[in-house]
């Protein structure tokens, strides 16, 4: 999905791609939510080890029935506060378009439907701040959802790191 909408006579219009099912999940206080079709499965936390001279949020590889999975704890990506690890948190297994990746979360909530009345664009927030990898902002019940690309979490550069499977 690398194109979320379009501009016409300085609006941006979101496309209707980003209608349908996202998987919620928890960081913090904040609610977000990846595609269902990018979610392959959600697994409790488990033993991850460690792999030298990467950044702080590639916490390592699992070894997932047979596959070296990198592991992101998007806590980091996101300059968020740490925490500790609760019996909540878990590990969202997504299909990027480059590689399978497990995704560390503090709680995953729900699979909700999602339709393109209830998402509005990405607030610009100045020049400082990168958006690229958020696909919009989802109102359901009186809340928002940060819609995630997980496509765009990573940089080129940072998936190149995290591409350690064989």
């Amino acid at each position: 999905m690398d194109i979320t909408g379009s501009i016409a006579n300085g609006t941006f219009y979101l496309s209707e791609e980003l209608e349908g099912k996202y998987l919620t999940f928890t960081l913090g206080k904040e609610d977000y939510g990846f595609e269902i079709k990018k979610v392959k499965e959600i697994i409790g936390i488990m033993d991850v080890t460690r792999v030298p001279k990467t950044p702080k949020f590639l916490k390592g590889v699992i070894n997932l029935r047979g596959k070296v999975v990198p592991i992101i704890d998007l806590r980091y990506k996101f300059r968020m506060q740490q925490i500790d690890y609760t019996k909540e948190t878990c590990i969202v297994v997504v299909e990027t378009d480059e590689m399978v990746v497990g995704v560390v979360v503090d709680s995953v909530s729900e699979v909700i439907d999602i339709d393109i009345d209830e998402i509005e664009s990405t607030p610009a927030f100045g020049h400082e701040i990168d958006i690229r990898y958020i696909l919009g902002m989802a109102k359901v019940n009186d809340e928002v959802k940060i819609l995630i690309n997980i496509d765009k979490v990573l940089s080129m550069d940072e998936m190149a790191l995290a591409s350690i499977n064989p």
